[in-house]
């Protein structure tokens, strides 16, 4: 519910989450679903979030930090969280303390994992991170550079429970032959490791190498476990980037604020810092009561991006300021102070997509969405 002091906040379908599960649930078969939530749920709400793939059905959550795993908890959530990140050592008893699982980001961590457990006559659970050509964490196995003898030994470290096996993509959103190559190159890194582990005498355990684009490109690659993240928000990091599906996914996300003043301009007199709009004619504009302080990024300033108010398409003009911006509402009969502006979101047949933001932003839906800041409210969605 909005309180007197909402300016401008988010609203958040949840109830859509559901739907877009079962449209990730057809690409992947009998793959199950471990729901990404990190980064406060890519800045949706990780524990809401988590609540409503919960609903849906997921059991599995993956997070990239401790503190995150820990809001989980405290939120309620007791299943299964993987953390994908790093948890320094001196944090190692927390991950006991809240049964968590954590990433072997290489041998040597595996080690001081191991250390800790046997010095507090304990077990701590574990996944191994395979690095098959992302260079960023994990135990090497790439085609010119194959540690398997580290990934054995950390499989073998007595007071750890290796309970299963990842690795990441880093180009599975790029259909170019080079790019598929690689990621097909990966897999089969993958699965020769684990085969490897296999002849060992070793249970690699559950298996997860698909982000989000790995779903959409790559479909039912038959592992345990996939790991989504903006896909049962319903959108993708870049809607112009070509995939090799056609889920029907549905945004869950809407972002609206209040007009706080409306005011007439006459020709020759500007709008906000660096007066780079100035009226040619008499322009009606209405003050915005959301800025960059609250994500909406700067660089849509003067780039003719549209909002929506009272149905009305309306351009945004002038610099954006830190908590306020202004449109154009001349074409807009009885705008006044109090009535929502729709910034992302479906009204009146016009859909204006995070999509359109992050491109005009020159950057991808992750950070647009991560960037909506703490003081924007994210209130269920409620009927308009």
């Amino acid at each position: 519910m909005l309180t007197p002091y909402t300016r401008a906040w988010c609203e958040i379908d949840y109830n859509a989450i559901a739907h877009n599960v079962k449209e990730v649930e057809k690409l992947v078969g009998d793959t199950k679903i471990m729901g990404i939530v990190k980064a406060n749920a890519y800045g949706l709400g990780a524990v809401q979030c988590a609540k409503a793939l919960q609903a849906a059905g997921v059991r599995f959550f993956g997070v990239s930090s401790l503190d995150e795993a820990i809001e989980l908890r405290s939120g309620g959530i007791h299943d299964e969280i993987l953390i994908l990140g790093y948890t320094p050592p001196k944090n190692f008893d927390q991950l006991v303390a809240y049964h968590l699982i954590q990433s072997l980001v290489s041998l040597d961590y595996a080690k001081k994992l191991d250390a800790f457990a046997k010095e507090h006559n304990t077990k701590v659970r574990v996944h191994a991170k395979l690095d098959t050509g992302m260079n960023r964490t994990g135990i090497v196995y790439q085609p010119d550079h194959q540690c398997f003898e580290e990934l054995k030994e950390a499989y073998t470290l007595p007071n750890l429970c290796v309970e299963g096996i990842f690795s990441h993509f880093p180009v599975s959103d790029d259909l170019g032959e080079e790019s598929r190559q690689f990621t097909q190159k990966q897999i089969e890194l993958f699965d020769e490791a684990i085969n490897r582990l296999k002849n060992e005498g070793i249970d690699p355990g559950v298996r997860h190498i698909q982000n989000s684009y790995g779903i959409l490109n790559y479909k039912d690659l038959g592992y345990e476990y996939c790991r989504p993240g903006l896909l049962y928000m319903g959108v993708t990091s870049d809607d112009a980037i070509e995939i090799e599906s056609e889920p029907d996914f549905i945004p869950i996300l809407s972002i609206y604020a209040n007009v706080s003043l409306v005011k007439w301009l006459k020709p020759g007199e500007s709008v906000s810092y660096g007066r780079h709009f100035i009226a040619q004619k008499d322009t009606k504009i209405a003050t915005v009561s959301i800025g960059y302080a609250d994500g909406l990024p700067r660089l849509l300033s003067n780039c003719g991006v549209q909002v929506l108010v009272n149905g009305q398409l309306c351009e945004l003009v002038g610099n954006i300021c830190m908590d306020q911006c202004m449109i154009d509402v001349s074409d807009v009969e009885n705008v006044k102070e109090g009535d929502v502006v729709c910034f992302v979101g479906e009204e009146n047949g016009h859909r204006l997509t995070i999509d359109r933001v992050s491109r005009l932003a020159k950057t991808i839906n992750n950070e647009t969405l991560t960037r909506i800041t703490a003081r924007m409210p994210r209130l269920e969605k409620r009927k308009r």
